[in-house]
């Protein structure tokens, strides 16, 4: 019975130390991840963590499974950062209609040059344009859904047209 809860502390104590490792201080400088333990690790937390009982391949697998670990890591921050991105561009679009605007019919569909397309959200919402050549636009992304204003005409609410 102790030999087996030895080995599970020493996984758990060994688990424990592989988790602070790979942990970072908020607002700390990423250190350089060189993928060998025993060189990220001073010596005594190195021999506190029991470590030190691994053989050299033991050690060596330890390191392969940290830098993976590290990758996937990597990986989904990177993608979480580029979704965040993607999100935030679309808080505030500023451009102009593609081509000729007369206003809103209750379906209307606005392209604008920068490729994004928006079609009207209100079907009673129903204007004229004072500005049917190339009016500006801007797309403003709120708490209650994205709004467009044209050059010439009023505040109305758009929703975005995704491409299949």
């Amino acid at each position: 019975m102790k030999i087996c809860c030895g080995a599970l502390l020493g996984c758990v104590n060994l688990g424990f130390c592989v988790m602070l490792a790979c942990v970072e201080p908020a607002g700390a400088a990423p250190p350089e991840m060189s993928g060998n333990i025993k060189e990220m690790m001073s010596a005594d937390e190195f021999k506190a963590a029991g470590l030190n009982k691994l053989s050299a391949e033991e050690l060596q697998r330890l390191d392969a499974w940290l830098q993976g670990y590290r990758q996937v890591t990597e990986q989904a921050a990177e993608k979480k950062a580029t979704a965040r991105a993607s999100r935030t561009k679309m808080d505030l679009i500023v451009s102009r209609v593609d081509g000729t605007f007369n206003g809103l019919t209750g379906r209307t569909i606005i392209r604008l040059e920068d490729g994004t397309v928006w079609k009207q959200a209100n079907a009673d919402d129903r204007y004229r344009a004072r500005v049917t050549d190339h009016p500006a636009a801007a797309v403003i992304h709120g708490v209650f859904g994205y709004k467009m204003r044209l050059e010439g005409t009023q505040e109305f609410y758009v929703d975005p047209v995704r491409n299949p």
